[in-house]
C-alpha cells in the first residue's frame, strides 16, 4: 500500500489522471511486443485514449494525464 504522502505526490504530479480514476475511470499500463510501454484510459463505454512507445513509466503516466485531459476537455 502507498503511504498518504506518496499518494498525495502522485495526485499532484498527475492531477487529471487522479481525478479520472477517482470518478470511475481506469487505466491500463503495460508492455506489448517490443513497442515499449503502452497506456490506455477506459471508462464504462470502453477505451477513450491510448498511447504507445513510452520508455519509462513516468512518460506513460504523463501521457495518460495529458490524453485524459484532452478527452475531458481540460
Amino acid at each position: 500500500l502507498m503511504s498518504k504522502k506518496k499518494e498525495h505526490d502522485v495526485e499532484e504530479k498527475y492531477p487529471t489522471l487522479a481525478e479520472w480514476v477517482s470518478t470511475g475511470g481506469w487505466v491500463e499500463i503495460g508492455t506489448e511486443y517490443n513497442d515499449g510501454l503502452f497506456a490506455r484510459a477506459l471508462d464504462e463505454g470502453g477505451m477513450v485514449w491510448e498511447g504507445t512507445g513510452y520508455d519509462t513509466l513516468d512518460e506513460a503516466m504523463q501521457a495518460l494525464d495529458a490524453g485524459i485531459g484532452e478527452w475531458i476537455g481540460k
